[in-house]
């Protein structure tokens, strides 16, 4: 076994959120958990098959996050591995959604952070083991750091 760290591409600040689910029906379910969480929300979605033809299903509503989603997908390679590229939405809009369809299995990361998975490769093929989410800490939060951290909450209306 050879592990691996393969790093997300995205632009800056995307949110995304990565998992293992399971099934052919994985892409239309998220897809509808998706949608119904915010008419506004644009994503692109894609899943990786882990049997049969083991193609990439790819599905979304805005075709720059549709590539984005379809690209890392590929470079990962991970059987049953869904990449989900969101805009218009954060992901604690759609997180319970997404972890309380049907075939999901786990979910690796829900980030606008620079990422990095940890990849196994085997000789059957690969499996995400885990992210590196953003950067090691580099201190303790503070009475200022506090502060800011109230403010950009109510800034962007998730407290009052």
């Amino acid at each position: 076994m050879e592990l691996k760290a393969v790093k997300v591409e995205k632009p800056e600040g995307l949110n995304v959120i990565i998992g293992q689910a399971h099934f052919i029906k994985t892409v239309e379910d998220i897809y509808e958990a998706l949608i119904e969480s915010s008419p506004s929300i644009k994503f692109g979605l894609a899943f990786c098959e882990a049997s049969g033809k083991c193609l990439v299903r790819v599905e979304g509503n805005d075709q720059k996050l549709r590539n984005i989603a379809l690209k890392n997908a590929l470079s990962i390679g991970c059987g049953h591995l869904f990449f989900i590229a969101i805009e218009e939405a954060y992901p604690v809009n759609i997180l319970n959604r997404i972890k309380n369809t049907s075939e999901v299995c786990s979910v690796f990361c829900a980030s606008a952070n620079p990422l990095e998975l940890i990849i196994a490769q085997t000789s059957q093929g690969r499996s995400c083991l885990g992210a590196v989410d953003g950067f090691s800490p580099k201190g303790v939060e503070e009475q200022d750091d506090v502060l800011w951290r109230k403010t950009i909450l109510r800034d962007i209306k998730y407290k009052l």
